[in-house]
């Protein structure tokens, strides 16, 4: 690596706004060398088309050796058990294991659950009914999601808080240095005990599918199977969760853009797609590192140098979005990375999209005068690299509309 250590991507005052920080790097060294929380150096691409590049070039692996250096380094037991999903692995393995789970989020499944998500979302809001003041993160953007994927895998709803404690501490990596051995020990632990009670005695969910899935003679490893249900769960909630959260504060922030999409709800499909590339619940792709040397945007990145793509830089590229720093919600041309590009691209994003639509319709509708109960700059956003999303939102409901 060439340039010198920026440690900008640790300071707090990034962490809470990072789009000015990023719109300078784009400006000046949009492929440049920054020192994460953790004290892991790594190259940071935050151009829309490097961003591109670096998504889909071969060169630049995905799968880490058990034990790598990077923000979330892990010992390498519990590396197996998490680390050999299809996020974390490269043709021809990636290939091989997107094929032995990509039949549970065909979009015919998927619509299949909308009764279901319809009905949960109904329970919650009528929950929020009469309430002064709710955190939506907790009433609302985090039950929706976790229950949706628990049931799909067959996992028991009664455990969803102590997925969300486990979560909230693995994606943030470093930032929560001392708690993380012990969140992902618990994790795995769970996972495979659930994995020999559904062995043991099998259901008609995901979880059942998955231990007994077989291609010609394939079938996926018992480290392959507890890293695949690990990657559900966690990415199964944590985009929509925060795909929500972020949406409703920047409807609320800005009272015109509540009022406009009550207004027009068929703007719906194409503001959910604008809150993902304004504020996307995904601030950087996970780790990749270079197999040999290779350019990034005129930048000469080495053989064995680690890379992270910040997908939210790249979303408010002004080369390649007009007027990138402005949330459009009737934005007609949207080609945002929020859910990645190429192979790796995320296999729930047709999930997200529908639980944010059903979500958002469903709010804007029982809760006409929802509002904010804190000013905008009191809120807070979680720590790490990894997941851009409010640490809660405090909304006062108002009265609600008929069911």
């Amino acid at each position: 690596m060439t340039q010198d250590v920026r440690e900008d991507y640790a300071d707090p005052a990034f962490q809470a706004d990072p789009h000015p920080m990023y719109a300078q790097w784009r400006a000046t060294t949009p492929v440049r060398r920054v020192r994460l929380p953790s004290g892991v150096t790594a190259w940071l691409v935050t151009r829309y088309d490097d961003a591109r590049q670096a998504l889909t070039d071969p060169r630049l692996s995905k799968a880490l050796p058990v034990g790598q250096a990077t923000d979330n380094a892990l010992p390498p037991p519990i590396g197996a058990a998490v680390s050999r999903h299809m996020l974390a692995a490269d043709p021809p393995d990636h290939t091989r294991l997107r094929r032995l789970v990509s039949g549970a989020f065909t979009a015919r499944r998927i619509e299949a659950l909308r009764p279901r998500i319809e009905e949960i979302t109904d329970d919650l809001l009528a929950a929020m009914a009469g309430r002064d003041r709710v955190d939506l993160i907790d009433a609302f953007a985090f039950p929706l999601p976790i229950q949706v994927i628990c049931e799909l895998l067959g996992v028991p709803a009664a455990d969803r808080d102590s997925f969300r404690t486990w979560s909230n501490t693995i994606v943030a990596g470093s930032a929560n240095r001392e708690q993380l051995p012990g969140a992902l020990q618990a994790m795995v632990t769970y996972i495979r005990q659930l994995i020999a009670e559904r062995r043991a005695h099998p259901g008609d969910d995901l979880l059942s599918g998955l231990i007994g899935v077989r291609d010609e003679q394939d079938r996926l490893s018992e480290d392959e199977l507890s890293s695949m249900v690990f990657l559900l769960l966690i990415a199964g909630h944590e985009t929509t969760v925060n795909l929500i959260g972020n949406g409703a504060w920047l409807l609320l922030d800005q009272r015109e853009r509540w009022d406009r999409l009550r207004a027009e709800p068929a703007l719906l499909p194409g503001a959910i797609e604008e809150f993902l590339r304004f504020e996307g619940p995904v601030e950087t792709a996970t780790f990749r590192v270079a197999t040999e040397d290779l350019e990034i945007g005129g930048t000469t990145v080495q053989a064995g140098d680690p890379v992270l793509v910040a997908l939210l830089a790249a979303d408010r590229d002004d080369a390649r979005f007009p007027d990138p720093g402005e949330l459009r919600l009737d934005r007609a041309q949207n080609p945002h990375l929020a859910f990645g590009h190429g192979i790796h691209y995320c296999l729930g994003a047709p999930l997200a999209r529908l639980e944010a639509q059903i979500a958002f319709g469903k709010l804007l509708a029982r809760f006409p005068g929802l509002r904010l109960a804190v000013p905008a700059h009191e809120l807070t956003w979680r720590p790490g690299v990894l997941i851009r999303g409010l640490q809660s939102l405090p909304v006062v409901p108002g009265p609600a509309a008929p069911a």
